[in-house]
């Protein structure tokens, strides 16, 4: 009797699970189909799922009328080079607030995540201002660092959550044995925290790749990203569904498959210490 009850449970959470999966999936899908689409099709009262005319008309104009690879490249460079920018200031942040935490590393800690609280709006004009003063604005570099500071509370946590996990005692024995701090935290906590690296840096470049707010509004045309690619098809003045969806299924096909690919170590990181 008990062990049919479990057999219920786990079907129902199964059912639950794949019920929830495709939830979050069918607008992804949903996009992607109204991409081969033409653009009556797209808002055809009922909607059309399968039984339209598929086209690939959407695609070429999308790539006569923008420099996609442009774009592309502006993503790429902008979301890597804020993930690695912040691993790399964050990695020494977080082994001093778990290895040598004072009275005030929790408070330190909460007041970085508040700052995730802050409405973005409530700063962009002094930033705008800023950027214009330094030559930053419409700039790699720029868009770069403030993606940077903006993910840096989420890596910071995330790697002292890691790094909780490991004990302390494994690093005494380095410095013992003669290992410098630069020593320690790369030969010996980074390879330990491999996992956990790994994940920080997925879901960061996720973060930053999917940044729209600063990108459209501290670019303008030479470091735009994909998510100004995509914004660069909604407008007021007619209906482009199609193309807007042709758009979309191009913006966010990279980062689809990275995560595709990636899922597996993804998940490791995610659960890095929660069972010993």
């Amino acid at each position: 009797m008990a062990r049919a009850v479990t057999n219920n449970r786990k079907a129902f959470n199964t059912a639950l699970a794949w019920l929830v999966g495709l939830l979050i999936f069918f607008p992804i899908l949903w996009t992607v189909l109204t991409s081969f689409k033409t653009e009556a099709q797209a808002i055809n009262d009922p909607p059309l799922f399968l039984f339209f005319d598929w086209t690939l008309e959407n695609y070429s104009v999308v790539q006569e009328r923008s420099d996609y690879l442009r774009y592309l490249w502006n993503s790429v460079f902008i979301a890597g080079g804020s993930t690695l920018l912040g691993i790399v200031i964050a990695v020494p942040a977080a082994w001093s607030m778990a290895f040598v935490p004072s009275r005030r590393t929790k408070d330190v800690l909460l007041w970085m995540l508040s700052t995730k609280m802050l409405p973005a709006v409530g700063v962009l004009y002094p930033i705008y201002l800023l950027f214009i003063q330094l030559g930053l604005l419409d700039t790699r570099i720029g868009l770069t660092i403030v993606l940077m500071l903006i993910n840096l509370p989420i890596i910071v946590w995330m790697l002292y959550t890691y790094f909780r996990e490991i004990p302390a005692e494994i690093l005494e024995a380095a410095r013992m044995d003669g290992a410098s701090l630069r020593e320690e935290i790369l030969y010996v906590l980074t390879p330990m925290a491999v996992p956990g690296i790994a994940s920080t840096i997925l879901l960061n470049f996720i973060l930053a790749w999917n940044e729209a707010f600063w990108t459209l509004n501290l670019t303008a045309a030479n470091a735009a990203p994909l998510t100004a690619f995509i914004a660069s098809y909604s407008s007021p003045e007619g209906l482009f569904y199609a193309k807007l969806s042709a758009a979309s299924t191009m913006a966010i096909a990279p980062i689809l498959i990275l995560g595709w690919f990636s899922q597996k170590q993804l998940v490791r990181g995610l659960t890095f210490g929660a069972v010993k």
